[in-house]
């Protein structure tokens, strides 16, 4: 697999998460079930975590896109350098970090 280090990774063991609900299906002892229950809290915690990434790409996108649409105005209007709003937006533009291990990307 390539390293592709600007993607983030999941956070939760979706595997473990399938055996833990497939065991509790199969066998309704409490252990089973309380441990299939105890994977609730990591998957709200991924599902949290993946929204404010979403909507971190979200804003990103908008903002890349009103600075090429005052671009392309800019240079419809005759300015005189109209890629100083796309320059800007790439300029404030801040590179995704990911979160250290265990830390939930805020």
């Amino acid at each position: 697999m390539i390293n592709q280090p600007h993607i983030p990774s999941p956070t939760v063991d979706q595997e473990a998460v399938l055996t833990h609900l497939h065991a509790a299906r199969r066998r309704l002892t409490p252990t089973a079930v309380w441990t299939a229950v105890a994977d609730i809290p990591v998957l709200l915690a991924e599902i949290g975590r993946l929204a404010q990434l979403l909507s971190r790409a979200r804003w990103d996108f908008a903002d890349l896109l009103a600075a090429a649409q005052a671009t392309l105005a800019a240079d419809q209007d005759g300015e005189p350098d109209p890629l100083t709003y796309l320059r800007d937006a790439v300029t404030e533009h801040r590179a995704w970090i990911p979160p250290d291990d265990g830390e939930i990307a805020e």
